[in-house]
């Protein structure tokens, strides 16, 4: 949770410099299986060395040295290929894997436990002043190359599959795919408080398949119907004759009439 939220909410102080780098550090291990030991950790994960970075740069930016917070951030930045401005109010423990391409704007905000996988974006979509970026809550899950732009919120828990682009509001324990973004199931599958982080992307649902397979049904029904109507004789139209088809001429099947 980004520190004003938690000053806010609380009125508690959010968590040292060490105290934070330290949970930065130990949350690789639970999110990363390859992940073997500390130094290997602290000397070769560039989202590790980004982050940590970031919340050097953070600090000053909030103290009001904004010359040194965008240079910092300029150094981590060619180091690390990952952009993080420091302005963004990032919450503990965020991890991002691999962290290639990843980019975070001045006015983004994310909370506690919060994972980024490469090539994700959180964006904005105008060049006005103020918030312009999105808000990502707790427990988000953001899969590799999405796109979360403008002013929007993330709910907790949501799970983001990977090439989507998010451009409006989501509810909290929600599954986002596509572009644009379509809300694809509601609670299914996501984990609830307290479990371990949801990262299987490989059984997000697939909208566009679905829509497919529901379109492939509703022909073969319509074939059916159709060759059942075949096999059967056509009626006759109002005012014509079943047997000779000559209308209101027929007198031989008169009768019949």
């Amino acid at each position: 949770m980004p520190e004003a939220l938690v000053l806010k909410v609380t009125g508690a102080l959010p968590p040292g410099l060490w105290t934070t780098l330290r949970e930065d550090l130990s949350c690789v291990f639970r999110r990363d299986p390859a992940a073997r030991s500390r130094i290997e950790v602290l000397t070769t994960y560039p989202g590790v060395h980004a982050l940590m970075v970031h919340r050097v740069a953070h600090r000053l930016w909030r103290a009001g040295w904004r010359y040194p917070a965008r240079l910092l951030s300029f150094v981590g930045r060619t180091l690390t290929n990952v952009d993080i401005h420091p302005g963004a109010a990032i919450g503990r423990r965020l991890f991002i894997d691999h962290g290639a391409g990843v980019v975070i704007g001045e006015t983004a905000e994310l909370g506690d436990d919060v994972t980024l996988y490469h090539g994700v974006t959180l964006g904005g979509t105008s060049w006005n002043k103020g918030k312009r970026h999105p808000t990502l809550a707790d427990g988000v899950v953001v899969g590799a190359g999405a796109k979360i732009l403008g002013p929007i919120t993330v709910g907790e828990r949501v799970r983001v599959g990977a090439n989507s682009v998010v451009v409006k509001d989501v509810p909290a324990e929600r599954t986002v795919v596509g572009v644009p973004g379509r809300i694809v199931d509601t609670r299914a599958g996501n984990r609830a408080a307290g479990e371990s982080l949801a990262l299987d992307h490989n059984i997000l649902p697939d909208p566009v398949a679905k829509s497919i397979s529901c379109l492939l049904e509703r022909i073969e029904s319509l074939e059916r119907e159709l060759a059942d109507l075949r096999d059967a004789p056509p009626p006759a139209p109002s005012g014509q004759c079943a047997t000779c088809s000559a209308g209101d001429l027929c007198c031989e099947h008169e009768a019949m009439h």
